[in-house]
């Protein structure tokens, strides 16, 4: 075997063991991001569960009414209310603006105690929401993330202009949201759910994608760990949006 053989075939081993080693070391970092996710939503779940049983106790036939304890009749009726909405979004404008001087450390704490805000915020479904609903709400929105996650990581078409497209429909989305506030129309409020589902749909594939690509190889350990949890933060707002969007879908059609 001549020298550039051997110089060859050096090379295309090396390579394909650096492609290996970057391949693993991706799926490592998407297990991370996903296994943050699916951890804040099961705090989010824990926490809208248990909320909801301190808040609510069930009268009734076969306890299908409701009636507000005192500590739910505060939360969901008083002043209190405005807190347990804001508080969510609070968070995620604090992490935002300061992941870059937080440690790995406090920015998981303070995405878990998001998630737990979250679970308060959205334990008052239960009081518009059968159980049945929620459920298939749930698992609809699982089985559609799963795809369009699943599409984002594998395809190797680029979605960026399809990402910038989904942001401006995001925001003229949530204008619409805040005016139909005003004008209080069912009918409105279907089509914004409808075309909600669809916009959150978009953005799961884009941000998978956009995650993806925040992958180094040769990131500190430190630097990795914030990108994994803000990758899971990104993909936790997507699937939370479409999944309340479509319970109010479900109410609309109903």
């Amino acid at each position: 075997m001549s020298d550039f053989d051997r110089y060859s075939n050096a090379r295309l081993r090396a390579g394909t063991q650096a492609g290996v080693e970057i391949d693993q070391g991706l799926r490592a970092f998407m297990l991370g991001v996903y296994n943050y996710m699916t951890l804040g939503l099961a705090i989010t779940g824990l926490a809208a569960f248990a909320i909801n049983r301190l808040a609510v106790v069930q009268t009734g036939a076969l306890g299908r009414g409701i009636e507000l304890t005192g500590f739910g009749a505060a939360l969901y009726t008083s002043p209190l209310k405005w807190l347990v909405m804001l508080l969510p979004l609070a968070f995620v404008f604090y992490f935002s603006a300061g992941l870059e001087r937080m440690s790995a450390q406090t920015a998981k704490i303070v995405f878990f105690l998001f998630a737990a805000a979250m679970g308060v915020s959205m334990s008052s479904i239960a009081l518009v929401f059968g159980g049945t609903t929620i459920a298939r709400a749930f698992f609809a929105t699982a089985a559609a993330f799963a795809a369009l996650s699943l599409y984002g990581y594998t395809t190797k078409r680029d979605l960026t202009a399809f990402g910038s497209f989904l942001i401006m429909g995001l925001v003229g989305l949530i204008i619409a949201m805040l005016l139909n506030l005003f004008l209080q129309s069912s009918v409105l409020q279907f089509a914004l759910s409808m075309i909600g589902v669809v916009v959150f749909a978009g953005l799961t594939a884009w941000d998978t994608q956009t995650i993806k690509e925040m992958y180094f190889a040769g990131d500190h350990p430190e630097i990795a760990a914030k990108k994994s949890i803000n990758g899971a933060l990104r993909l936790y707002l997507d699937f939370i949006n479409m999944f309340q969007l479509l319970l109010s879908f479900m109410r609309g059609s109903d």
